[in-house]
């Protein structure tokens, strides 16, 4: 729960000098980590989770830990400075706990060029959503009359308003923003459409020479379709959070991998006790245990996450990017592949799924390992709305999975066992 309370900050990753990047360098960089907080300490947050009960509402957002305004109403200091006529990348990620934000400039546009490590058609946005765990990258050129402008994020899906602001200066300027502040977007209907607009750059290459576009991921067959229906209910009494009618809970001992590792997985947790396509009863009750689902090595399996709830959620999954390839309203059916995009949705590794809809996403499993699939919305995460996906490479080869570093602190039920045999 220190996230809650600032346990957090960006770290960015440049293009090797090697790949061209599909934009010319900007005059600056600047990162914006926006998010909702709360006025309780993480511990107080915690004890409440652990009560099984709900945390509640954010007290407010931030903009890089300001909410734009001193305790007199009076503007924060200038976060950013701008040059007139140059042009400057800003880096935005959703750091929050619970609230999907919409974020935009006062009188600028913002051209996309970036979501998570991938580089997109380059459209221009006057606000855009970003939700829980989300970041993206935008190129703003100052190409409006010198004075100072507002930045604002609000609260997006909620009967609440949550805002904040930050002000963006030209150089020189001694002009205060307006008061008039740009517009939120209203409804998920407009988010969703969005999402629509962006694309992969095909022609672009990301971490690697090659184009991102040369990965046809449309014409890969999928051997596997794992629906994951989420459900909220009460155990003993407590509030959880649960995916296929099983709400996490990790061995308090022994670390899943560690057990794995060391072959005794079948002594601390049981593998696949969810059903791939869960029926619909299954959200009725809750079951807590240690959720581990067996991938095989280099499948390309689909994954529906399915919301029957009113409210947004948001996943994440450790280890891979993944191809969203569609949403839809109500459940999902094997018909909603008629509208999925097999050529050039952007890659990503965190996605949300609308009120009372699925997201259909996509990948290849072919990085060895136990990854978890969680909530990104942090009280569903912390009271079980996850699982880990358990990825063995037949081969045991260093060229898929590195061997446990020989200082590694062994602890609970692999204490005293011989070490496994190396990975070659």
């Amino acid at each position: 729960m220190q996230r809650a309370v600032g346990g957090f900050g960006g770290i960015r990753v440049n293009s090797r000098l090697l790949i061209p990047v599909p934009f010319d360098d900007p005059a600056d960089d600047y990162t914006v980590l926006i998010g909702d907080w709360y006025t309780k300490s993480h511990k107080v947050l915690a004890t409440t989770l652990d009560a099984g009960q709900n945390i509640g509402n954010p007290n407010g957002v931030l903009i890089n830990g300001k909410t734009g305004k001193d305790a007199s109403g009076k503007d924060d200091p200038p976060m950013f400075i701008m040059e007139a006529g140059k042009t400057y990348r800003y880096r935005i990620c959703n750091v929050g706990l619970k609230l999907a934000l919409n974020f935009r400039i006062q009188g600028h546009v913002m051209k996309l060029v970036e979501m998570d490590g991938s580089h997109t058609v380059q459209n221009v946005y006057e606000s855009l959503d970003v939700h829980v765990g989300q970041c993206l990258s935008v190129l703003v050129t100052a190409d409006q009359p010198p004075r100072d402008y507002y930045m604002a994020t609000s609260a997006r899906f909620t009967k609440y308003s949550r805002n904040a602001t930050g002000i963006i200066r030209y150089a020189g300027s001694t002009t205060p923003p307006s008061a008039d502040l740009p517009p939120a977007p209203v409804g998920w209907a407009w988010s969703l459409n969005q999402w629509r607009s962006f694309r992969w750059n095909l022609t672009a290459s990301a971490a690697r020479p090659n184009p991102q576009g040369s990965y046809h991921y449309g014409g890969i067959n999928i051997t596997r379709t794992i629906k994951l229906l989420s459900s909220v209910g009460l155990v003993d009494g407590k509030r959880r959070y649960a995916l296929n009618g099983v709400s996490h809970k990790d061995n308090p001992t022994t670390p899943l991998k560690l057990a794995e590792y060391f072959g005794i997985a079948d002594k601390v947790f049981q593998y696949n006790i969810i059903s791939d396509d869960p029926a619909p009863e299954t959200i009725n009750s809750i079951k807590i245990a240690a959720n581990v689902v067996n991938a095989t090595f280099r499948d390309y399996i689909e994954i529906i996450l399915e919301n029957p709830e009113r409210s947004i959620q948001c996943y994440h999954l450790d280890g891979y990017s993944f191809f969203p390839l569609g949403m839809g309203h109500g459940k999902w059916s094997p018909s909603g592949r008629s509208t999925y995009n097999l050529l050039d949705t952007v890659s990503r590794h965190t996605i949300q799924v609308y009120p009372r809809s699925w997201t259909a996403i996509a990948l290849t499993f072919d990085n060895a390992g136990m990854w978890n699939i969680r909530s990104e919305m942090w009280e569903r995460h912390y009271l079980g709305q996850q699982l880990y996906f358990s990825v063995l490479s037949p081969a045991r080869s260093l060229r898929d999975e590195y061997n446990m570093p020989d200082t590694e602190m062994l602890c609970g039920a692999v204490v005293g066992l011989p070490t496994p045999p190396p990975y070659t």
